[in-house]
């Protein structure tokens, strides 16, 4: 996919052009997913009204072709008792969550399925499944999470990682939570992505580790370790979003204050910026966990329709950009 599709005719990028309406950068995204095929998914153990539901509004929406993996026999009672259909789908028989995570990786690497959607199970399920040295899909990347979040009071989407996965990454695997990030910018057409790596204090003190981990990633995009993108920090998290902190402070940087990516040191700290933005700043939430063979959407049993089908969105984008850059 070409990185300036998702621009507007003046060269702005709709991403990051601010909007009255929550969710909307979300609603242009899933137009322009619209373009391109729909991504064959395998939906693993959608045995909830939520999660079923979801993945047929995203089949609804154009945006995957969905591959149901779980107890035929409970997906159609729970169809029936909610009013959906399963005409046409494609069911997987897996008789509990754990066979259903196995099976619908087996579709993956048989190349059966582009995209993995996480149903009604724990995400440990899936991700056990996927990372296994043996059957899995592991690629020489580490497996990460990325929220896109469209925030109301930020001038442009933001994508929050890792939030969800790496509980505590050490600077190899901040390398490629920084790199999978940049490659989701990219397939969402921002084609130089500026990634804040935060701490609490934007000096290199070696008594907090994430500022010596934040200065040795700006050294290694330096050294082209990392590429595709601005690298700097550390930043505090107001220096990274707000161009009047970083002023005060005296920072000066292509990135402080104009952040798209902000890489937290942690996982908890992580999902704590990204639940605070949706529940206090009222932000839209979707994500994409990357690294591995195929995109997983990693939904919350919390997320609603909307994150739901704007995370499959995402995958759809990526899918397509991935394509684009083999060819």
């Amino acid at each position: 996919m070409n990185v300036s599709s998702l621009k507007e005719d003046d060269g702005v990028n709709p991403a990051q052009t601010p909007t009255g309406k929550p969710g909307a950068r979300h609603d242009r995204l899933v137009e322009e997913a619209q373009r391109h095929d729909p991504v064959a998914t395998a939906i693993i153990h959608p045995c909830d009204a939520l999660s079923l539901g979801g993945a047929l509004a995203a089949r609804d929406a154009g945006l995957i072709l969905p591959v149901l993996v779980g107890p035929a026999a409970r997906l159609h009672g729970i169809a029936n008792a909610g009013g959906l259909s399963l005409d046409g789908l494609e069911i997987v028989e897996a008789p509990h969550s754990h066979a259903a995570a196995e099976a619908a990786v087996a579709l993956a690497r048989g190349g059966r399925v582009q995209a993995l959607m996480k149903g009604a199970l724990h995400t440990d399920e899936v991700m056990s499944a996927v990372v296994d040295k043996a059957t899995g899909l592991r690629t020489e990347r580490r497996i990460t999470h990325v929220f896109v979040l469209d925030v109301p009071t930020y001038g442009k989407m933001l994508f929050i990682t890792d939030a969800a996965i790496n509980i505590e990454p050490d600077l190899n695997v901040k390398r490629d939570i920084v790199r999978n990030a940049i490659d989701l910018a990219h397939a969402l057409g921002i084609g130089v992505p500026k990634v804040a790596v935060l701490s609490a204090v934007e000096t290199v003190t070696p008594a907090i580790i994430s500022t010596v981990d934040a200065a040795a990633l700006c050294k290694m995009a330096e050294r082209g370790q990392i590429t595709g993108g601005l690298v700097d920090g550390p930043l505090a998290f107001d220096n990274a979003i707000s161009r009047e902190a970083a002023r005060l402070k005296g920072i000066t940087s292509d990135v402080a204050g104009d952040a798209d990516i902000l890489v937290a040191p942690d996982l908890v700290s992580g999902n704590m910026i990204a639940k605070q933005l949706v529940y206090l700043a009222g932000a839209k939430s979707a994500g994409l966990a990357l690294g591995a063979r195929v995109p997983v959407i990693l939904t919350s049993r919390s997320d609603d329709l909307e994150a739901r089908i704007a995370s499959a969105a995402l995958a759809c984008l990526f899918v397509a950009h991935m394509k684009g850059s083999e060819t």
